[in-house]
Protein backbone atom coordinates (compact mmCIF):
# COMPACT_ATOMS: atom_id res chain seq x y z
CA UNK A 1 0.00 0.00 0.00
CA UNK A 2 1.62 3.06 -0.98
CA UNK A 3 1.01 5.88 1.20
CA UNK A 4 3.07 8.72 0.26
CA UNK A 5 0.80 11.78 0.47
CA UNK A 6 -1.38 10.21 2.33
CA UNK A 7 -3.10 12.51 5.32
CA UNK A 8 -2.94 11.79 8.73
CA UNK A 9 -5.41 12.25 11.57
CA UNK A 10 -4.59 12.81 15.18
CA UNK A 11 -6.33 10.54 17.30
CA UNK A 12 -6.80 11.61 21.65
CA UNK A 13 -9.59 9.24 22.82
CA UNK A 14 -10.52 6.33 21.71
CA UNK A 15 -8.50 6.09 18.10
CA UNK A 16 -5.11 6.27 20.68
CA UNK A 17 -6.23 1.97 21.14
CA UNK A 18 -5.17 0.41 18.16
CA UNK A 19 -7.54 -2.63 19.07
CA UNK A 20 -10.45 0.08 17.54
CA UNK A 21 -9.24 0.33 14.23
CA UNK A 22 -6.84 -0.91 11.50
CA UNK A 23 -5.35 2.63 10.02
CA UNK A 24 -1.44 1.97 9.09
CA UNK A 25 1.24 4.10 10.37
CA UNK A 26 0.30 5.04 13.28
CA UNK A 27 2.75 6.02 15.79
CA UNK A 28 2.71 8.59 19.04
CA UNK A 29 2.66 12.21 18.73
CA UNK A 30 1.77 15.04 20.60
CA UNK A 31 -0.42 18.66 19.29
CA UNK A 32 -0.14 21.69 20.96
CA UNK A 33 -2.85 24.57 20.82
CA UNK A 34 -5.48 21.35 21.75
CA UNK A 35 -7.14 19.96 24.86
CA UNK A 36 -9.71 16.81 25.33
CA UNK A 37 -12.81 17.71 26.86
CA UNK A 38 -15.98 14.91 27.78
CA UNK A 39 -18.72 16.49 26.32
CA UNK A 40 -22.71 16.22 26.29
CA UNK A 41 -24.43 16.49 22.75
CA UNK A 42 -28.01 16.27 21.55
CA UNK A 43 -27.19 13.41 19.79
CA UNK A 44 -27.13 10.87 22.44
CA UNK A 45 -27.61 10.31 26.55
CA UNK A 46 -23.91 9.79 26.75
CA UNK A 47 -20.83 11.93 26.82
CA UNK A 48 -19.07 12.91 23.89
CA UNK A 49 -15.03 12.92 24.18
CA UNK A 50 -13.96 16.22 21.94
CA UNK A 51 -10.92 18.03 21.43
CA UNK A 52 -10.99 21.83 21.89
CA UNK A 53 -8.89 24.50 20.99
CA UNK A 54 -6.77 25.00 23.94
CA UNK A 55 -3.93 28.04 23.56
CA UNK A 56 -0.79 26.74 25.69
CA UNK A 57 -1.80 23.07 26.14
CA UNK A 58 -0.49 20.01 25.06
CA UNK A 59 -1.89 16.48 24.42
CA UNK A 60 -0.75 12.91 23.57
CA UNK A 61 -2.27 10.64 21.21
CA UNK A 62 -1.56 8.69 17.74
CA UNK A 63 -1.11 9.84 14.61
CA UNK A 64 -2.39 7.65 11.69
CA UNK A 65 -2.47 7.79 7.65
CA UNK A 66 -5.82 7.90 5.94
CA UNK A 67 -5.00 5.76 3.00
CA UNK A 68 -5.85 7.56 -0.45
CA UNK A 69 -6.99 10.66 1.43
CA UNK A 70 -10.52 8.08 2.10
CA UNK A 71 -12.19 10.05 5.01
CA UNK A 72 -15.38 8.09 4.23
CA UNK A 73 -14.93 5.24 6.92
CA UNK A 74 -13.35 7.29 9.78
CA UNK A 75 -15.39 10.25 9.02
CA UNK A 76 -18.69 7.97 9.43
CA UNK A 77 -17.06 6.71 13.12
CA UNK A 78 -16.33 10.32 14.14
CA UNK A 79 -19.94 11.37 12.58
CA UNK A 80 -21.20 13.47 15.59
CA UNK A 81 -17.55 15.92 14.31
CA UNK A 82 -15.66 17.76 11.74
CA UNK A 83 -12.53 17.41 11.05
CA UNK A 84 -9.89 20.55 11.38
CA UNK A 85 -5.99 21.18 10.38
CA UNK A 86 -3.62 21.19 13.05
CA UNK A 87 -0.04 22.53 12.45
CA UNK A 88 1.73 21.81 15.59
CA UNK A 89 2.22 18.29 16.14
CA UNK A 90 4.95 16.57 17.51
CA UNK A 91 6.14 13.14 15.31
CA UNK A 92 8.34 10.54 14.51
CA UNK A 93 7.46 10.76 10.38
CA UNK A 94 10.52 11.95 8.74
CA UNK A 95 8.37 13.92 6.36
CA UNK A 96 6.14 16.65 6.64
CA UNK A 97 2.02 15.44 7.45
CA UNK A 98 -0.87 16.74 6.34
CA UNK A 99 -2.76 15.81 9.74
CA UNK A 100 -6.52 16.40 11.09
CA UNK A 101 -8.39 16.53 14.06
CA UNK A 102 -11.98 15.82 15.02
CA UNK A 103 -14.09 18.68 16.92
CA UNK A 104 -17.27 17.57 17.84
CA UNK A 105 -19.22 20.17 16.38
CA UNK A 106 -20.77 23.04 18.11
CA UNK A 107 -24.53 22.19 16.78
CA UNK A 108 -24.41 19.00 19.23
CA UNK A 109 -23.30 20.36 21.80
CA UNK A 110 -25.74 19.78 24.60
CA UNK A 111 -25.40 21.67 28.13
CA UNK A 112 -29.20 20.82 29.33
CA UNK A 113 -30.00 17.19 31.13
CA UNK A 114 -27.25 14.56 32.62
CA UNK A 115 -24.46 12.87 29.57
CA UNK A 116 -22.35 10.75 32.11
CA UNK A 117 -18.95 9.38 30.47
CA UNK A 118 -19.63 5.14 29.52
CA UNK A 119 -17.02 3.40 31.83
CA UNK A 120 -16.81 0.89 29.11
CA UNK A 121 -15.81 4.51 26.84
CA UNK A 122 -13.22 5.58 29.36
CA UNK A 123 -11.87 1.77 29.93
CA UNK A 124 -11.23 1.48 26.34
CA UNK A 125 -9.45 5.00 25.71
CA UNK A 126 -7.12 4.65 28.97
CA UNK A 127 -6.19 0.83 27.84
CA UNK A 128 -4.92 2.74 24.61
CA UNK A 129 -2.69 5.52 26.59
CA UNK A 130 -1.38 2.27 28.83
CA UNK A 131 -0.19 0.53 26.14
CA UNK A 132 1.03 4.08 23.91
CA UNK A 133 2.46 5.67 27.00
CA UNK A 134 2.35 4.22 30.03
CA UNK A 135 1.24 4.88 33.61
CA UNK A 136 2.41 8.13 33.40
CA UNK A 137 0.95 8.72 29.61
CA UNK A 138 -2.27 7.75 31.57
CA UNK A 139 -1.89 10.03 34.20
CA UNK A 140 -1.67 12.79 31.86
CA UNK A 141 -4.66 11.46 29.75
CA UNK A 142 -6.45 12.18 33.14
CA UNK A 143 -4.85 15.72 33.67
CA UNK A 144 -5.21 17.33 30.41
CA UNK A 145 -8.77 16.50 29.91
CA UNK A 146 -11.82 18.32 31.18
CA UNK A 147 -15.29 17.96 31.39
CA UNK A 148 -15.03 14.92 34.26
CA UNK A 149 -18.24 16.92 36.55
CA UNK A 150 -20.08 14.69 33.53
CA UNK A 151 -20.04 11.78 36.04
CA UNK A 152 -19.50 7.94 35.04
CA UNK A 153 -22.20 5.34 34.21
CA UNK A 154 -20.73 2.21 35.23
CA UNK A 155 -21.27 -0.35 32.29
CA UNK A 156 -18.45 -2.36 32.70
CA UNK A 157 -20.69 -5.59 33.29
CA UNK A 158 -22.69 -4.77 30.46
CA UNK A 159 -20.75 -2.26 27.71
CA UNK A 160 -22.39 -0.06 25.90
CA UNK A 161 -20.04 1.36 24.10
CA UNK A 162 -19.40 -0.08 20.88
CA UNK A 163 -15.76 -0.70 20.18
CA UNK A 164 -15.36 -1.74 23.76
CA UNK A 165 -12.18 -3.71 25.00
CA UNK A 166 -11.50 -6.48 27.10
CA UNK A 167 -9.26 -5.00 30.24
CA UNK A 168 -7.38 -6.32 33.00
CA UNK A 169 -7.60 -6.09 36.84
CA UNK A 170 -4.95 -3.73 36.88
CA UNK A 171 -5.78 -1.55 34.23
CA UNK A 172 -9.73 -1.04 36.27
CA UNK A 173 -8.11 -0.88 39.13
CA UNK A 174 -6.23 2.49 37.63
CA UNK A 175 -9.36 4.33 35.89
CA UNK A 176 -10.80 3.76 39.18
CA UNK A 177 -8.63 5.36 41.05
CA UNK A 178 -8.10 8.17 39.03
CA UNK A 179 -11.66 8.49 39.14
CA UNK A 180 -11.69 8.74 42.73
CA UNK A 181 -8.78 11.14 42.99
CA UNK A 182 -10.80 13.35 40.39
CA UNK A 183 -13.86 12.73 43.03
CA UNK A 184 -16.04 12.37 39.48
CA UNK A 185 -19.27 11.51 40.70
CA UNK A 186 -21.58 8.38 39.54
CA UNK A 187 -24.75 8.20 38.19
CA UNK A 188 -27.28 4.91 39.03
Amino acid sequence: MDLTGAPYFFGYGSLVNRATHDYPRASRARVRGWARVWRGTSLRQVAYLSATEAPGTEIEGLIAAVPGGDWAALDARERAYARHPVAMVEHDHPEALSIMIYKLEPHHVSTTGAHPILLSYLDTVVQGFLTEFGEAGAARFFETTRGWEAGILDDRANPLYLRAQPTTDRDRALVDAALHDLAVPRHA
